[in-house]
């Protein structure tokens, strides 16, 4: 098989099938059609669009898992609503299915191989869906890739060891007594506690050796009455921190917040976690082993050290779920311009093969 040619055929049908989560119809179908004549067994509509394939080896051994993403992104283009690859799961699809049918064509030595495609990592839903369903139930350890932008990788570079942040919203809600603008004294102004919560936020302190942040990112209170006091208001929070253990302690402070600048003004608040991913969390000699896999390809130089980068992903769902499991995550440099989730993104498809090989590499030397 030559791969890099492979690859590109594969990914330029992924492209022109870009579906957002959970619809990935079209773009299951295409990668259970490839596993299958490769000759996995493929499990498909895995929670919800989800494609699962096993290939086993002659002998016993671990059960080593590839995740990749499916779905695309909606955009507003020329006022019409279209759903597109930015941030490259077409492109990450495309290398995990060709080096599934690159291992399938010479064959395993030992253990299993599983494939696993899931839908809707960027509503954060997808991975969830999967666990519930069983699919890392006897797996041993996975790993994922992903390209990554110019600022993190050019092409030729990948780290073993992509380390995405923690992130998650607090919604609240304060509420006060209604009241005349002229009579002030007899109501509690929601805007007062508000403000004091905005106060309270920002006085927040962390370790600041580990990057972290919060914020107050949506502020609504009073209606079309300019002249009466409001009993409501509604704010959310923005929280990010680079380990679980930062963000445990902001999810805190921050909650504990808003209730007690509520209070000292007479308000009461009610808060609700919502959307919170988990920091990612590897195996050090897992990321030992895809390290050598990228400098057997790349060569030293395009081995990079490991990257911190302030997005989020519900990969690390897995990891949270079950935690005897060990993980990697590869991050693919590719020269991505302008940037993921820029309608207009696009990347060297070079990378493709570079990402491919490297995976080649790193299950033989797990499973072969």
């Amino acid at each position: 098989m030559d791969i890099k040619s492979k690859v590109i055929e594969n990914y330029e049908v992924l492209h022109q099938l870009p579906e957002l989560g959970f619809m990935e119809q079209r773009t299951a179908a295409f990668l259970a059609s490839g596993l299958r004549q490769a000759g996995y067994q493929v499990a498909d509509q895995i929670g919800g669009t989800g494609v699962i394939g096993r290939l086993h080896g002659p002998q016993a051994g671990p059960v080593v898992a590839v995740r990749a993403d499916m779905d695309a992104l909606a955009h507003t283009v020329e006022g019409r609503e279209t759903a597109i690859h930015s941030c490259g799961h077409d492109a990450n699809s495309a290398m995990v299915l060709t080096m599934a049918e690159a291992i399938a064509a010479k064959g395993l030595s030992k253990g299993v191989l599983k494939i696993i495609f899931q839908p809707a990592e960027e509503t954060l839903q997808g991975a969830r869906r999967l666990i519930e369903a069983g699919a890392i139930e006897d797996v041993d350890i996975l790993i994922g890739i992903h390209l990554r932008p110019i600022e993190e990788a050019r092409l030729g570079q990948a780290t073993p060891a992509l380390y995405h942040g923690a992130s998650a919203i607090i919604e609240a809600e304060i509420n006060g007594v209604a009241a005349h603008g002229a009579r002030p004294h007899l109501g509690v102004n929601v805007i007062d506690a508000a403000a004091a919560v905005v106060h309270a936020v920002n006085a927040i302190h962390v370790n600041p050796v580990v990057p972290a942040s919060v914020k107050v990112t949506k502020l609504h209170a009073g209606g079309p009455a300019l002249n009466a006091i409001p009993d409501r208001a509604e704010l959310a929070l923005d929280l990010r921190a680079q380990h679980n253990q930062v963000m445990a302690d902001l999810i805190a402070k921050a909650g504990g917040a808003v209730v007690t600048a509520s209070a000292a003004v007479g308000a009461t608040a009610v808060t609700r976690i919502k959307g919170l991913v988990p920091a990612a969390e590897y195996d050090t000699v897992l990321i030992h082993t895809a390290g050598e896999a990228i400098t057997e390809i790349l060569s030293p130089a395009g081995l990079l050290a490991n990257i911190n980068t302030p997005g989020g992903e519900d990969f690390h769902f897995y990891k949270q779920s079950k935690p005897i499991l060990k993980t990697c995550y590869i991050g693919l440099g590719g020269d991505v311009m302008p940037g993921l989730h820029h309608p207009a993104m696009r990347f060297n498809t070079e990378a493709l093969g570079y990402g491919t090989c490297i995976l080649l590499k790193l299950i033989d030397k797990l499973l072969i």
